[in-house]
């Protein structure tokens, strides 16, 4: 879909409206269509990302069942999870997302609870990404086709490597935003094109017969050489092996946050969630099947980390193996730069309303541009900062996943109990009598994946968790916080901050001129 496309003007006028009704000005460039939507939750989904940084952590757990069986499984939760968000998401279509949602049918604590966890996840996935672009994509796939032995690359490579590619995220973000839609818009098409070509050579080149039961067939390699786990019993092993899922399908947020630059944002953006994780759940699930069928030895695959995927791409004639290499470091890299966009709108619209340190900065918009420079450019800084950290990776993922996840299920369970009585008008997309059952289903499904995610070894996940927790809530109680910070304009706010709406919109627009 070509994102230069305007819808007529009565459609603008009504996203315009509804915005206005809710309290914001319209100071966000509304550029992005339904495709370009789709694509930038798509984008940060990446399975081309998660599904192989990650997949040692689904494998070295039951071995292929948490592939055949635990894909379809935490896929559905994520589905579900998925569907309740795009309901609120449809009523509230604001770039706060989250944040807006949890605030206005749970209260400005939980709102503003729900917003840290929510930030604090994107910054966590955009390191993630990143880091995970440099290992395995740049140092084990890229860098040789330049005669750079993987092992002569050390820490202060890998810094240089994150601190540029993260920088130039943020300079796309901040200074380029057309071409960063148009940049997102082509990895959406890449995804589905490179994950077919990669899967049909995989089995193509495959060195024996496929043997469709190691799909289902449950192995306990938590304990073992090379596992990602400590010995636990089949069953939490199973569960752990879940964390591939959890890691890889999230970020589909980013469609919510981008709900300000999007056309007839009421009905796109819960199109944008529900599509960017069915299809990524679908075509995940082909592309981490194809892994396990390909491998000559599964107990062997799993010892060898992320190196697995460099050996199984190796029966693939070079050209077509290098292509997909290339391809796929592309990829990764747009994956990192959705990440940026989605942090950087929830920064702003959290700061817009006053609820981060140095919000007068944070909240700014590029007059011509149309973007949040500032809150981009901080984004990148502690992005970049998280990953100085030695055994980075693995905390930021799981991290990333519990954060996300348990900001997921706080604006949906406060959807839960005030549907009905506090909220009562919903938007086009409605989930009629499924709303309270997927609601229930969504929470459980979404606080299971946290508490996978925290589990040891990612201790460290669970204790940054509950210190983030008790932190939250001294700020919030003892430093006044709860009676300085009002939250989304409600009520009267929100007519006090329409008479001012047309000013800073025509601010905007004089500067650009």
């Amino acid at each position: 879909m070509n994102t230069t496309t305007h819808p007529p003007l009565g459609a603008l006028d009504a996203d315009v409206k509804l915005l206005h009704e809710m309290g914001y000005a319209q100071e966000l460039s509304r550029r992005m269509g339904r495709f370009s939507n789709f694509a930038v939750s798509f984008s940060l989904i990446c399975i081309l990302s998660g599904g192989i940084t990650s997949f040692q952590m689904g494998l070295s757990a039951t071995g292929g069942a948490s592939i055949g069986l635990g894909w379809p499984l935490g896929g559905l939760f994520a589905m579900i999870v998925a569907a309740s968000m795009a309901q609120i998401a449809s009523a509230y279509p604001t770039a706060g997302g989250l944040y807006h949602w949890g605030s206005i049918l749970g209260g400005k604590t939980w709102g503003w609870l729900t917003a840290w966890f929510n930030l604090l996840g994107l910054v966590f996935v955009v390191a993630a990404i990143n880091f995970g672009t440099y290992d395995p994509f740049f140092k084990t796939l890229i860098a040789p086709m330049f005669g750079v032995a993987p092992e002569s690359l050390g820490w202060v490579h890998q810094t240089i490597f994150l601190s540029v590619i993260t920088g130039l995220q943020a300079l796309l973000n901040h200074r380029f935003s057309w071409l960063t839609s148009r940049i997102t818009d082509l990895s959406g098409y890449l995804i589905f094109v490179v994950t077919l070509v990669l899967v049909g050579a995989l089995i193509a080149y495959a060195p024996g017969k496929l043997d469709f039961s190691r799909l289902y067939t449950f192995t306990n390699f938590t304990g073992t050489d090379g596992s990602a786990w400590p010995q636990q019993s089949l069953v939490m092993a199973f569960l752990s092996g879940l964390l591939l899922t959890a890691y890889t399908i999230t970020g589909f947020d980013a469609s919510a946050h981008t709900a300000e630059e999007t056309h007839d944002a009421a009905r796109n953006v819960p199109k944008g969630i529900i599509s960017s994780v069915l299809w990524s759940c679908l075509f995940g699930y082909i592309m981490v099947c194809s892994f396990v069928l390909v491998m000559p030895d599964l107990n062997a695959g799993m010892k060898m980390g992320t190196g697995f995927f460099e050996a199984i791409l190796a029966p693939i004639p070079t050209p077509l193996r290098v292509t997909i290499e290339v391809l796929m470091f592309f990829i990764n890299l747009v994956c990192g730069l959705a990440a940026v966009t989605s942090c950087s709108r929830m920064m702003y619209a959290f700061a817009r309303d006053g609820g981060l340190p140095g919000s007068h900065w944070l909240k700014r918009v590029h007059a011509v541009q149309r973007t949040p420079g500032t809150a981009t450019w901080v984004t990148a800084i502690l992005a970049i900062s998280i990953t100085l950290y030695g055994d980075a990776f693995t905390v930021l993922s799981a991290g990333s996943a519990v954060f996300l996840f348990i900001s997921y299920a706080m604006p949906i369970a406060a959807g839960l109990l005030s549907e009905g009585k506090g909220w009562t008008k919903k938007g086009p997309f409605n989930l009629g009598a499924w709303s309270k059952p997927f609601a229930v289903f969504g929470v459980i499904g979404a606080l299971v994946l946290a508490y996978v995610g925290m589990q040891p070894p990612n201790e460290k996940v669970a204790y940054v968790t509950v210190a983030l927790l008790a932190v939250l809530l001294v700020v919030w109680f003892g430093f006044g916080v709860n009676k300085r910070f009002a939250g989304p304009p409600i009520g009267k706010r929100i007519t006090e901050r329409q008479s001012h709406m047309g000013e800073i919109e025509a601010e905007l627009a004089a500067q650009k001129a």
